[in-house]
């Protein structure tokens, strides 16, 4: 069923034709902020088109977007422009949907400000399509994502690009009891959950301070202050 701008509804829409390499088969509907419009931004949307990804630069009514591309050469009013996006997409889709920022070139100080100011991923028009688009779909997951050698460079300092305002009390609350070196059961016990609650807590909070596992939940943590030890 589509709706009156012709895009799938969020409950019945189908997946995007999956590229030969896989890089974005779960992608289905990207959502682009483009204040400006360039020959980078051109080149993005013919990478969507080609590969069969639904797009817009308008939110559509009952459309839940895998990932929302911020395209932006300013760092400065960066932060301001992700926290508009988040709080639109929440109130039209009550979904907080992974942002990405794009750029026309490989700006590492850019990129910097991007994950800093919240967003999940920073691309840029040097990338292969195929690069692009793999990015936008492990964003779509939640996972931070950027160019091998600016990752390496932002991740020194892995605390300082975690969101902890992303988390809710009870998840912080469970991860501090992680810190403290307590298991799933014992967290249960403590705060009067189930085992599967606890774990559904933690897989959320994993995506959002983007780690794999509570070993390196704990560390985060503690690096920024929000834990014991």
């Amino acid at each position: 069923m589509r709706n009156g701008n012709g895009h799938r509804a969020a409950a019945d829409r189908q997946p995007a034709p999956r590229l030969k390499d896989g890089a974005a088969g779960d992608l289905a509907f990207v959502w682009l902020v483009c204040p400006y419009y360039s020959v980078a931004t051109a080149g993005l949307i013919r990478v969507l088109m080609k590969s069969g990804i639904q797009h817009g630069i308008e939110l559509p009514p009952e459309i839940a977007p895998d990932c929302v591309v911020l395209c932006t050469q300013d760092a400065e009013d960066l932060p301001e422009a992700i926290e508009n996006i988040r709080k639109a997409s929440t109130d039209a889709t009550r979904v907080d949907c992974p942002i990405v920022v794009f750029a026309s070139q490989n700006d590492s100080k850019l990129a910097e400000a991007s994950l800093r100011g919240g967003a999940r991923g920073f691309v840029h028009a040097m990338m292969r399509p195929e690069q692009i688009l793999r990015a936008l779909s492990v964003a779509s997951k939640g996972e931070i994502v950027a160019p091998r050698g600016l990752l390496a460079f932002l991740l020194a300092d892995e605390s300082s690009l975690v969101d902890l305002d992303a988390l809710s009390v009870r998840q912080r609350e469970i991860l501090e009891l992680v810190v403290e070196g307590l298991s799933n059961a014992q967290i249960s016990r403590r705060l009067f959950l189930t085992e599967s609650t606890i774990k559904q807590h933690l897989r959320r909070a994993f995506k959002i301070l983007g780690v794999k596992n509570r070993t390196q939940a704990a560390k985060v943590m503690r690096r920024t202050g929000e834990g014991s030890g």
